[in-house]
């Protein structure tokens, strides 16, 4: 499957009072990276093909932490795909500092059609399945 990575210097904002990166901020460099990984493909999580509105919402996400970040750290976030299904796009995103896993989470998301103010599960169109490499 695909794999795709980028660095992230860890801004102040980012932290708790003793300079580590609060947890959350795990989850938005998930949804960063993944955004970049799309861009990478020439997709996007909000795009139209072949005329519907397509998104790509999450259903499932997790992290689990193993060392902390902190504070001007340079983070790696290396996303790999671990399932193209159906309707859902399945990644793993690990953190390293150098060589040091720091946290890795797991993402799923759906390929929905919306526009007129609702979500509605599809099939991923062929053409996006082949750029995501399945």
């Amino acid at each position: 499957m695909k794999e795709f990575s980028i660095t992230h210097r860890v801004q102040f904002y980012e932290t708790d009072m003793a300079g580590v990166v609060h947890f959350a901020n795990y989850f938005r460099w998930m949804e960063l990276v993944e955004h970049d990984f799309l861009r990478s493909l020439g997709l996007s999580v909000m795009m139209t093909h072949e005329a519907v509105d397509i998104g790509w919402p999450r259903v499932a996400c997790s992290c689990e932490f193993f060392k902390p970040a902190r504070f001007e750290d340079e983070i790696t976030l290396k996303l790999r795909i671990t399932k193209v299904g159906g309707k859902s796009l399945s990644y793993d995103v690990d953190f390293y500092k150098g060589d040091e896993l720091l946290a890795q989470g797991k993402l799923t998301s759906v390929c929905v059609a919306h526009g007129d103010g609702s979500f509605k599960a599809i099939s991923i169109p062929e053409a996006l399945r082949k750029k995501l490499g399945n």
